[in-house]
């Protein structure tokens, strides 16, 4: 084993594997793992010919994902004994019986369902069921003079301006959990460059009020890993999302969005644009401990 924690240095190295094994869960980029890495610090590990990774918690360390590759989840199990007490973000379509050691215990994970859309229902938002988001961009396009550009390196500063402004105006420092967006979002457009990512910005007024970053989780699919418009501009969000999905993710037939994390709004949210399925997740824990 030579478990070690995920650096910059990484980024070709798990890129490899991520294109020799086209993942699923929206968790499983670089760019998500590194920019998250202090909220949940990050190991990696290699296997048979797979990669491992690990995400550190008040339990100790825990399987993040699915194996990158062809070992098989029994094995990583037997391998790590003690040193892990379970599976996270495990996607459910690659759970079988055989990989379950004796005692495990499976648990539904609905808050961590990554949503996933069609690009032409993104784009296009056609439809009666889409009849109140098209409503709310014409809007906003009509109070407001809105210009879509893709984001650049020389832009990446303007929008890490605009957070700046938006966590003022959600008062970030009081949430924890926006703290740890915030300091991921950073991390993301400070390596913009580096990573295989793609964004667009909306102006209003030559400033920059909206953003979104993404980049492709595998062939067919793309993940939108952020996406945020300053609330002071009714239907600003909405416009974002289908400008990104209809000028940014054309090669893609879909769209992962992620998770909810059990979120009421934010539920109701990714319900409201009529996801094609769900990618389904478990947690998967070792000698029955919940």
């Amino acid at each position: 084993m030579t478990l070690r924690p995920l650096t910059l240095d990484d980024n070709q190295f798990i890129t490899e594997y991520l294109r020799r094994f086209p993942p699923v869960i929206s968790e499983l980029t670089f760019t998500n793992l590194f920019a998250w890495r202090h909220t949940r610090p990050i190991w990696i590990d290699e296997c048979k010919d797979s990669l491992l990774v690990f995400a550190e918690t008040p339990r100790g360390l825990v399987l993040l994902g699915n194996p990158v590759g062809p070992v098989a989840l029994a094995e990583v199990f037997k391998e790590y004994g003690s040193r892990i007490s379970e599976a996270t973000r495990f996607p459910k379509e690659k759970l079988t019986d055989a990989a379950l050691p004796p005692g495990a215990l499976v648990l539904e994970d609905r808050d961590n369902a990554d949503y996933v859309y069609r690009r032409e229902d993104l784009a296009t938002l056609a439809g009666r069921h889409f009849t109140k988001k098209r409503n709310h961009i014409n809007q906003c396009l009509a109070a407001y003079d809105c210009r879509y550009e893709m984001i650049t390196e020389e832009t990446v500063p303007e929008c890490l301006a605009m957070q700046d402004r938006w966590c003022a105006s959600r008062d970030c420092k009081t949430e924890p959990g926006l703290c740890g967006e915030y300091r991921a979002i950073v991390e993301t457009l400070q390596n913009y460059r580096e990573f295989p990512l793609t964004g667009g910005a909306i102006r209003i007024a030559g400033r920059i009020e909206a953003f979104t970053v993404g980049e492709p989780l595998n062939p067919s699919t793309a993940v939108t890993h952020f996406e945020k418009a300053m609330p002071q501009f009714h239907g600003l969000g909405q416009l974002i999302n289908q400008w990104f999905a209809r000028d940014n993710l054309a090669e893609f037939a879909y769209v992962n969005r992620e998770q909810d994390l059990g979120i009421p709004g934010l539920r109701r949210a990714k319900e409201s644009y009529s996801p094609d399925h769900l990618v389904k997740k478990v947690r998967i824990v070792l000698n029955a401990q919940a």
